[in-house]
Order: C-alpha cells, then structure tokens, then sequence
C-alpha cells in the first residue's frame, strides 16, 4: 500500500497560530491570509532551541532540588525543607495528600517531561521510523502535563490554608522555589518550541 501524500508534496502549509490550511508560496516573507502570522512549514530551529531550553531546565532543576524551598514553623521548631525533606516533612506532620501532590507536582512531572523530550529529541533526530505515532502520542501527553506545573500554585494555597487550621505557625518560601519556577516555565517552553512534525520528517527538515 502506497503512502499517503504529506502537506509538502501537495503545496501546503499550516498557519502555527489560526491553523488555517494555506498554499505554500515559499516564500520567507509569506504570511496567512487569515491572521497575518508568518508561514513556515517546521518551527525554525526546533532542534536547537529545545535542546538549550532543556539542558537549561535541568540546569535549574539540580538547585531546584538542592536549595532549601521552604521553611515551616510549628510549635517553635524551625525548618528549612528542600523538596524532598518538605514532602518527607508535611507526610511526617500529617498530610500525606499535600505530600503525594507535592511529590508529582516537583519531582515526577519535571523528570517525565526531561526524559520524554529528551527521547522525542534524540529519535527525531537520528531519523528513527520506530513507534511514529506511540511518540505523537508522548508528545500530546508532555503538553497535557505541562498544564498540571500549575499544581506548585495549588500547593501553595494548601499551605496557607494548613497555616491558618493552625497545621503550621508560619510557612516561608526559600530561594529554591524561584529555580524551580524557572525549571517549570523553561520546560513548558521547551514542550512548544519542539515540533512534533519532526517526528514524521526525520533529520531533513528541521527548518
């Protein structure tokens, strides 16, 4: 059975912005008809830029997880948790559901995104033919992820709410959670910057 014509080999490009379906001009100044958004038939330099995007990430990730990210005070003890001794912390006290979330918020979901795009990069790269549509369907699943970094907010709201019933005296955020709020919005960015295109396309049409 023959393979199904792409987009390129029928004259087409795709609007990133309105998704309108154009004719390809190419032409570096061509823009959609719609929205007025330039045309490009791949994110220039994906490869490039996700992969600086990434190992930045990780860069911010390892202090993220080093440096102390909160500091809880409860009935005068004083301590300063990174986010595992902060998770090993609110299930000690009595919270084993603020530490679950705490745990997947910091720790599962950026490490998932680091290997997932690091994998989709890597494969899409070297050209591989191998579980085409099991990786869009990782790529989908990164994106989808990447909504729930907004559960670092939520966790916040819990801790306010936790000091306020008198769980804790005081809860202060140290300068860890401002590398990991880096280490999020880098990945999300990241997640974006990737065309999962190139997927399908292989090394030859990066640009």
């Amino acid at each position: 059975m023959s393979q199904l014509p792409r987009a390129s080999d029928l004259g087409l490009v795709g609007c990133h912005v309105c998704r309108l379906v154009c004719r390809d001009v190419k032409s570096e100044d061509a823009t959609c008809p719609r929205c007025g958004s330039a045309l490009h038939r791949r994110k220039a330099n994906s490869y490039a830029r996700t992969w600086a995007l990434l190992i930045a990430a990780f860069f911010f990730y390892v202090p993220a997880n080093l440096l102390p990210i909160m500091r809880t005070v409860s009935l005068g003890d004083v301590d300063d948790n990174t986010i595992m001794s902060g998770i090993i912390e609110l299930w000690v006290k009595g919270s084993p559901d603020l530490a679950v979330i705490v745990f997947t918020a910091s720790i599962i979901v950026p490490m998932l995104k680091f290997v997932a795009l690091a994998l989709l990069l890597v494969s899409s790269q070297q050209g591989s033919r191998w579980g085409l549509r099991q990786r869009s369907k990782l790529y989908r699943l990164v994106e989808f992820i990447g909504y729930w970094s907004m559960l670092d907010v939520f966790v916040v709201a819990l801790l306010t709410a936790l000091v306020q019933f008198g769980f804790f005296s005081q809860v202060e955020p140290l300068p860890g959670v401002v590398f990991f709020g880096l280490t999020v919005v880098i990945t999300m960015i990241a997640s974006m910057t990737f065309d999962p295109r190139l997927i399908w396309d292989g090394r030859d049409f990066d640009d």
